[in-house]
């Protein structure tokens, strides 16, 4: 893994900058969209750059969002991903595709990005242990993946895994969790355009400790269904086993929508901790993605289906 130098990091504002953007409408009630200039973007592609802030959200820092991370596989405190990822080799990388789809197939993940267009996301990130930030990431939508894939009629569910390789993931080594890490959605969850896979951040590959290569982003969720390090995505036509919701299902529901009123049984749901800021937050329905993605749940019980 190349280490990146503070020098190469992009401060934020000069990211911003760069991208700067007109709030128009758009087709999907996204706040916005433009062309970038290419010395901007990766492999020099054209791309989107998509945003949805209130005025009061700055990015975290790159050191806040690379060094403050949940990622099991390598450790259970705050700063193991970071401190324990060395060993983790993302490059060469190939995703599996089964399941209910025409052909399965194995994708190498250098070969699908020179097909699929990257584009730029800025989103609020939400964990459910109500801390929170804001990530500018780089990827594609998933719903570019899904055309590929020609599932059936009959698939109505995506189940993603996480690879194992206790090896390099130190974390699996231990019995937090039943290995590997598996989450779902269902199809029209992931068909949202807000949803995205992501490989990367701040204008750089991810790094391990992001999930690297490619992670899930499913910016209404809590950060827990983003799985990282996707090896294999799987369609099938009832709701798929999910980790945490396997572990702990009076805690964690399939749905895992962000939602202020529904706490978690152990703390409030209603605040959060934006990392970086000393002042808790109000949570926003559906980590303010509400007018986007309310309809995916109309006439559901969100207390039931948390």
């Amino acid at each position: 893994m190349k280490k990146i130098l503070p020098s190469e990091i992009t401060p934020y504002s000069t990211y911003l900058n760069r991208r700067k953007f007109v709030k128009t409408a758009s087709a999907f009630s996204i706040a916005t969209s433009l062309s970038l200039s290419a010395k901007a973007l990766h492999n020099n592609d054209s791309s989107k750059y998509i945003s949805k802030l209130d005025e009061n959200d700055e990015l975290n820092t790159y050191e806040e969002i690379t060094t403050y991370n949940n990622f099991y596989e390598f450790g259970m405190g705050k700063s193991d991903p970071s401190n324990n990822s060395s060993l983790f080799n993302p490059k060469p990388w190939t995703i599996k595709i089964e399941g209910l789809v025409e052909k399965p197939l194995e994708i190498n993940l250098e070969d699908l990005l020179k097909k699929i267009q990257i584009e730029d996301r800025i989103y609020r990130l939400r964990c459910v242990e109500a801390w929170s930030m804001v990530i500018p990431w780089q990827g594609f939508p998933l719903s570019e993946l899904i055309k590929i894939a020609s599932p059936l009629s009959s698939a109505k569910y995506i189940q993603f895994v996480t690879i194992f390789r206790p090896e390099e993931m130190p974390g699996q080594k231990r019995r937090l969790l039943p290995w590997p890490y598996v989450e779902g959605l269902r199809m029209d969850e992931a068909m949202n355009p807000l949803t995205i896979l992501s490989t990367g951040l701040y204008g750089h590959d991810l790094l391990n400790q992001n999930g690297a290569p490619l992670r899930l982003v499913v910016p209404w969720k809590y950060g827990f269904k983003s799985i990282k390090s996707i090896e294999t995505i799987r369609f099938v036509e009832k709701q798929p086993s999910a980790t945490w919701s396997m572990v702990a299902p009076n805690e964690y529901g399939f749905y895992s929508n962000v939602n202020n009123t529904v706490d978690h049984p152990r703390w409030s749901q209603a605040t959060e901790r934006r990392i970086g800021e000393f002042m808790r937050r109000p949570t926003l329905m559906f980590n303010g993605y509400e007018e986007e993605v309310a309809h995916l749940y109309k006439d559901m019980d969100l207390q039931t289906y948390y």
